[in-house]
């Protein structure tokens, strides 16, 4: 199929670029060409902004899509301005919207695509949803033919799972007291790109897919606790020195990392993967989080280039453990 990937080249979409064309998609790119991650040879690059409608329109051009996948697609204008371009030019529409769109905290477990969409807390989910209701009211009403896509806390080798990044593993590697929020032991999901893709390019020109959202995870159950702890095996260091802080704390101190806690990592999440494996019935989760986290931990020390500490972040973490355990010293 003549496919176009909006993006196609971050930490999520780079998996479903390499398989798709592996598949043997006619796979096209619409980027600013702005990555250090290879491209698959015979994929086909369009150079435009997604965010700049006149640079958009003209890398499409007279192109027409067999599918069209935004990846980075973030507000109701957003997903506005692709009705106005890709209507009448292709089959299929796939948004990439987020998990942590879903009700949260969630009142049934496991989520299914059926769990409300309410976020109270994180404005990046609410526009998520936003685009939801948009691609929803536009299926409805004109027969969009999209597709809605949910992925969870998907990574590759580049990314740490935990706010601060490799800050986090350099305090593990010198013994360093690292923060954990609530009490550690809330359940989470951290789903390898290259198993998202495995679902993800199963609904590729999929009409099952048609009108339908779908998320796509690991079924890994880990709690943040096992999550900072399989780190530390991976880096080669001590066994962690956790010092559990209530999100809300960690919110007063800074709530750029507090609304990602709140509105997503505060809270149990398990998710029923039973729809994505019906219609795309090779999709599995192969890739542990140990695996994981070692080709993460060696990407890094390849290059300690990639290890940059963030002094400022550092001294943050510092500041939070010593006001919180200066509570226990004046009880």
């Amino acid at each position: 199929m003549k496919v176009l990937f909006i993006g196609g080249t971050g930490k999520i979409s780079s998996a479903c670029t390499a398989l798709a064309v592996e598949r043997g998609h006619d796979l096209y790119l619409l980027n600013r060409g702005q990555t250090d991650r290879p491209i698959p040879e015979g994929t086909t690059i369009l150079n435009g902004d997604i965010y700049d409608p006149e640079s958009a329109r003209a890398a499409i051009g007279d192109h027409t899509f067999d599918v069209v996948v935004n990846f980075i697609a973030f507000t109701a204008e957003h997903i506005e301005f692709d009705l106005a371009l890709f209507r009448d030019r292709t089959a299929q529409y796939i948004f990439i919207s987020s998990a942590s769109a879903y009700q949260s905290p969630p009142v049934n477990l496991p989520v299914t695509e059926s769990t409300p969409l309410d976020n109270p807390y994180w404005k990046y989910s609410q526009d998520k949803i936003a685009c939801e209701e948009r691609l929803m009211q536009a299926y409805r009403e004109e027969k969009f033919p999209m597709t809605i896509v949910r992925p969870s806390h998907t990574y590759d080798k580049t990314m740490l799972p935990f706010q601060g990044g490799w800050n986090v593993i350099d305090r593990l590697r010198k013994g360093k007291k690292v923060i954990v929020h609530g009490d550690g032991s809330s359940i989470w999901v951290l789903t390898h790109h290259a198993d998202f893709a495995k679902g993800f390019v199963g609904l590729i020109g999929n009409n099952r897919a048609i009108g339908e959202a779908f998320h796509i995870t690991s079924n890994e159950l880990l709690t943040w606790n096992q999550i900072h702890e399989i780190a530390a095996r991976a880096a080669g260091a001590p066994k962690p020195q956790i010092v559990h802080v209530p999100s809300d704390l960690i919110n007063v101190f800074d709530p750029n990392w507090g609304v990602g806690l709140l509105g997503d990592k505060a809270v149990s999440m398990i998710f029923d993967n039973t729809k994505i494996k019906r219609i795309s019935p090779d999709f599995t989760g192969t890739i542990s989080y140990e695996r994981g986290a070692q080709e993460v931990i060696n990407w890094f020390d390849e290059d300690p280039a990639r290890q940059i500490v963030d002094e400022e972040f550092d001294q943050l973490t510092d500041r939070i453990i010593a006001a919180y355990e200066r509570v226990f010293e004046e009880i």
